[in-house]
């Protein structure tokens, strides 16, 4: 069996992945593909943080893939995702370039790295539709209507995942699921952690560089585009905020102090996925993301490198 190597880079918001990333694929001939669920759309670029700028360094142009392929206003999901990654994989390995997947949407990354054959079983929405108004213990006890193997492995602390697990459950009852056959891959897995306080101050002070550059005007023009209010909202925190201020339900101070509350919570959600992922068996080399971004770098190359020598 071929092993195919990827460089993984994780970590939560504002932690300094796209610029590890950069440095990192300079060096090892790599390009990198985005793990990041609203990067992939157009004129989304300050509310989402884009900073395409990150991808120069020492007036070379880093090559990057799933970043604005989708226009503001559709959709993208998993499944998708996988396919756009693997597509994308398989070109830079056939060309003996070296995959960098970064990006902190961890659903992204862990569909990648602990394969999820599942993920596509299309969507029921009229099966939704009567799961919703359900309790977490309500579904927790439907799923003993089911083979344990097909519900065994389920994460059982979220409301949403357990109604997905339900509608994969009920799909195979009925349906024969053929997998599809993908490359083996031999990941090594870069994160970046740092301690709860700086972690929340480089949120804060990102943000208010964001709107300074312009994320309100931003958010006004994709409503202008005629992207849905409740599609904005679905993209992100920043987006549903932004919308509650700009139809006066929020102050502007208040719109953001509750937002950088809510993204710093989210932040938290972020590296509790992650200890997840470890737990279901990735090994992830944590780097402290506030040292020195020389010192940084100098340690993941020599971990990196020592790992390939085994």
């Amino acid at each position: 069996m071929d092993h195919h190597p990827l460089l993984v880079v994780l970590g939560p918001t504002a932690s300094g992945k796209t610029k590890l990333a950069v440095k990192l694929a300079s060096a090892l001939r790599g390009e990198i593909i985005s793990a990041d669920s609203r990067q992939v759309f157009k004129n989304m670029d300050i509310g989402t943080g884009k900073d395409l700028q990150e991808y120069q360094l020492d007036g070379k142009n880093i090559p990057y893939h799933l970043i604005n392929i989708k226009e503001a206003g559709e959709k993208y999901n998993v499944n998708e995702f996988k396919e756009d990654f693997y597509r994308t994989f398989e070109s830079l390995t056939s060309k003996n370039v070296l995959p960098i997947l970064c990006g902190g949407t961890g659903m992204y990354v862990h569909s990648i790295l602990l394969e999820q054959e599942y993920t596509a079983i299309p969507v029921n929405e009229a099966l939704r539709a009567e799961l919703l108004p359900k309790t977490i213990a309500e579904l927790r006890a439907m799923l003993g209507n089911y083979p344990k193997e097909r519900v065994g492995h389920a994460d059982l602390s979220s409301h949403k995942r357990l109604i997905r697990v339900i509608e994969i459950a009920a799909y195979l009852e009925h349906h024969e699921f053929i997998p599809v056959k993908r490359p083996f891959i031999t990941p090594f897995i870069v994160g970046l952690q740092t301690e709860v306080g700086l972690r929340r101050e480089k949120i804060l002070t990102r943000m208010e560089a964001r709107f300074k550059e312009g994320m309100v005007d931003e958010v006004k023009m994709l409503l202008e585009m005629g992207v849905a209010r409740e599609t904005l909202i679905f993209y992100g925190l920043e987006y549903k905020f932004i919308i509650a201020y700009l139809d006066g339900e929020l102050d502007y101070e208040t719109m953001k102090t509750r937002l950088g509350t809510a993204i710093c919570q989210f932040s938290k959600r972020q590296m509790t996925f992650f200890r997840k992922m470890e737990k279901d068996g990735l090994k992830i080399h944590w780097f402290d993301a506030t040292q020195n971004e020389a010192d940084l770098y100098g340690q993941v190359m020599t971990a990196y490198q020592q790992d390939l020598s085994f």
